[in-house]
């Protein structure tokens, strides 16, 4: 049986949120940091995917939210991100309501119905995923909005994420 309730957020990002002073000893200090290592989007990314990749990286990097160890994780938020536009692009083009064939017991075609399109199903899933793993970078507003930054300059763009 897995742990019960919600997911501890990541050090890094309790860091960025300032330690609580009343609850120092809720940020573990021990937790094990990877080593220096190649933050590269994987070869599996879509172009579309990569180009996502590329918007948020350099400002995660620089926050130390994103690390050699995060680099899967946070490609599949690239690919749903790339997912969802491609599904909201297709839903743009054919409408949400579709014609959908119906078939006799032979295979033949009788008729035609309405229905939800596919690509809603693909939409909502690509929504839930980027929402999912969104909230593990910081990246959702709520998480933005305790974000605080002790004393640091913030790099480049990086200030228009974390502020």
């Amino acid at each position: 049986m897995g742990k019960r309730g919600t997911a501890p957020a990541p050090t890094a990002l309790k860091l960025l949120h300032g330690v609580d002073k009343k609850n120092p000893g809720r940020v573990n200090r021990e937790e094990p940091q990877p080593t220096e290592g190649d933050i590269a989007p994987p070869a599996w990314l879509s172009e579309t995917a990569v180009e996502v990749w590329h918007i948020l990286a350099d400002d995660l990097v620089d926050r130390g939210v994103l690390t050699a160890w995060d680099v899967e994780a946070y490609a599949a938020w690239c690919d749903a991100v790339a997912r969802r536009a491609r599904a909201a692009e297709r839903l743009a083009a054919e409408g949400e309501v579709v014609e959908h064939p119906v078939f006799n017991k032979n295979g033949e075609i009788t008729g035609h119905r309405l229905g939800k399109n596919p690509w809603l199903l693909v939409l909502d899933g690509a929504d839930a995923q980027v929402q999912r793993y969104a909230a593990r970078f910081g990246l959702t507003p709520s998480d933005r909005g305790q974000l605080k930054i002790g004393g640091a300059e913030a790099p480049g763009g990086a200030e228009r994420l974390l502020s």
